[in-house]
């Protein structure tokens, strides 16, 4: 390496302006393309219903209950079961909503950034009750 620091070495003011430049491109577009992800996880929404048409769920991106529609089987049947039947319709929808948050996450950051991986394991996790530390696997609402 030259002794002036040419020839693109570690001390060329031109090579370190490009790196430098590059990125801030890598940091703008993930600065850009985590504004979309957050915008497009905020707007989902998950709906299920029970193979029987007893119960509807409708989830928001939280994974809160946000509506619920009963079918007329639901007299038909015990209070007990009618509860099981919400209860399970629940967690089915959580599911669906952690694997489409994690579809939204991965392909937004991409599947090759270890800490969009990261972020999809612990967001689906933490939509189906399964985060590390949870004794009994029990929904937390």
């Amino acid at each position: 390496m030259a002794a002036d620091g040419g020839g693109g070495g570690l001390l060329d003011p031109g090579g370190a302006m490009e790196r430098l430049a590059a990125w801030k491109g890598r940091i703008d577009k993930l600065a850009t393309d985590t504004k979309v992800m957050s915008e497009r996880l905020q707007e989902l929404r998950v709906t299920a219903m029970d193979a029987n048409g007893m119960a509807e769920v409708t989830l928001d991106s939280s994974g809160v209950l946000v509506g619920l529609r009963l079918g007329r089987q639901i007299q038909r049947v015990s209070p007990d079961i009618v509860a099981a039947t919400i209860m399970a319709t629940v967690q089915a929808a959580r599911a669906q909503l952690a694997d489409r948050s994690q579809e939204i996450i991965t392909s937004t950051l991409g599947e090759e950034s270890a800490a969009a991986r990261d972020l999809a394991a612990r967001v689906g996790n933490q939509l189906r009750g399964t985060e590390p530390g949870d004794v009994d696997g029990a929904v937390r609402w």
